[in-house]
């Protein structure tokens, strides 16, 4: 396999990947590799799908417009999708496409809005929440792209979670937890598939707050003795999690 090279420009493709294969791009990423990047003939890059590793290419433009690439060999296998759920109510516009990429970056596995009490936005746009996925994911070097699930209710979240042995266990981010430690609550915790939940601006209602500590699959954690911003919060509680039970 070939020498790893972090250097090299990545771009997601939706096209198979397999040696030697020729791929065509479409118009706007072949403008971005050609008139943005200035690529030319033989020029390398990395590429993935997200299903079949990553691989080495070679440019091969064919005028202004057109551009194919030329698969060489594989540089990396392909890595498992990270099995963490990060639930979060949406926020708006540039703040909402921060904490994607952030989340992307940290690892979580599936990204799922959950709609609350206080949450400020309805409706999302889950395309443009998987363009931030492939964009984030192309800087970082990630080549497993977590999954961007359907708006849900947290009524209907809580309803439909399953609670057998094996279920997901829900960390429930909770600022007015009485201690402001999470590392001694996530060491008594056994290593197992997990959800991280982050609220909105305005918080969790008292009624959400009782209907979550009243599931036996919801554990609350704090985060620290200060109140932070929803997309703050997501990337301390991602770091924290993932340090005490995940990847890290």
């Amino acid at each position: 396999m070939a020498r790893y090279d972090f250097r090299l420009q990545r771009l997601h493709l939706r096209a198979p990947l397999a040696e030697a294969a020729d791929v065509e791009l479409d118009r706007e990423q072949a403008n971005y590799l050609l008139n943005v990047l200035r690529m030319g003939e033989g020029d390398r890059l990395l590429v993935f799908n997200g299903e079949d590793g990553e691989w080495l290419a070679h440019v091969a433009p064919a005028g202004r417009r057109a551009c194919r690439l030329t698969l060489v060999e594989k540089v990396r296998e392909q890595t498992p999708t990270p099995d963490l759920d990060w639930l979060f109510a949406p926020l708006k516009h540039a703040r909402l496409d921060y904490m994607v990429q952030k989340a992307v970056e940290m690892g979580a596995g599936r990204l799922r809005p959950v709609i609350t009490r206080h949450t400020q936005v309805t409706r999302i746009n889950t395309e443009r929440m998987q363009a931030n996925v492939v964009e984030a994911a192309e800087q970082c070097g990630v080549i497993s792209l977590p999954s961007v699930a359907e708006p849900e209710t947290l009524d209907q979240l809580l309803d439909t979670w399953p609670v057998d042995d094996a279920g997901r266990r829900i960390l429930f981010c909770d600022e007015h937890e009485e201690t402001t430690n999470p590392l001694k609550i996530l060491a008594g915790l056994e290593r197992g598939p997990l959800a991280v939940l982050i609220g909105p601006e305005g918080g969790f209602s008292k009624e959400e707050r009782a209907a979550l500590r009243a599931k036996p699959f919801v554990t609350p954690i704090p985060l620290g003795p200060r109140i932070l911003r929803a997309d703050t919060a997501a990337v301390a509680a991602l770091a924290v999690v993932q340090a005490s039970l995940g990847d890290w």
